[in-house]
């Protein structure tokens, strides 16, 4: 039964926007931020498929560490750190409690899953106000991998004790739903970027502009497929 909806939980859950301010105000650009994240996300799928063993906090430091050599900016122990603690104080996007409140109203079980540490998802979905939200929360930390690698979503699927092909994950980013289904697992897509799905990646058939309509399409399909 498809009765389990895992999140992506860095920029489909929560909201990175408040993090150009972080970085304007060290780089003079706040555009680096996104340059950065794209780069976090790049190294941790590097990671992921070529073994290389690290955490997704360490990567984001490398890589903060890398911006600044790129932009020739020396970074004190203060400002770097007032960047990377920045990742734990992000607010949700609008729509999130609402899809949310509306998938438990019928009657799913919602999970955090995401590439972040346990000890920085606790922190960030209770600065955000949204612990109360999630049935469960997965780390992808104990595999010592991160997603899009086959291996995490295996190892979701055993943590919740359910067939794979019966959860679905909801993300912002397609290599991440395009990892789902690749692995076997049901996915969503919801467009927080306005950027054009990759076309070589495995398409999920729910795809939306914001969380509830995504909610509301999801919960549409799986009661005509029961």
């Amino acid at each position: 039964m498809r009765d389990t909806i895992l999140f992506d939980i860095n920029e489909t859950v929560l909201d990175l926007t408040p993090m150009k301010a972080r970085f304007a105000a060290v780089f003079s650009d706040q555009q680096v931020a996104g340059q950065w994240f794209a780069s976090l996300l790049h190294s941790s799928c590097v990671s992921a498929m070529t073994g290389v063993e690290s955490t997704f906090a360490d990567l984001a430091g490398i890589m903060l560490d890398a911006m600044a050599a790129r932009y020739k900016v020396s970074l004190s122990a203060t400002q770097r750190a007032d960047i990377l603690t920045g990742f734990a104080s992000l607010p949700a996007h609008g729509d999130v409690v609402p899809a949310l409140s509306l998938f438990k109203h019928q009657g799913y079980r919602t999970v955090a899953f995401t590439n972040s540490s346990w000890d920085l998802v606790h922190r960030q979905l209770t600065h955000a106000g949204l612990m109360g939200h999630f049935d469960h929360i997965i780390s992808v930390e104990a595999t010592g991998r991160f997603k899009p690698d086959p291996l995490v979503y295996s190892f979701a699927a055993a943590e919740l004790e359910h067939p794979i092909g019966d959860l679905r994950l909801v993300a912002t980013h397609d290599w991440d739903t395009h990892g789902a289904l690749y692995a076997g697992m049901q996915a969503a897509y919801i467009n927080r970027t306005g950027a054009e799905y990759h076309p070589l990646y495995q398409k999920p058939d729910c795809m939306a502009d914001d969380m509830v309509t995504l909610a509301e399409h999801i919960i549409a399909l799986d009661k005509k497929s029961r």
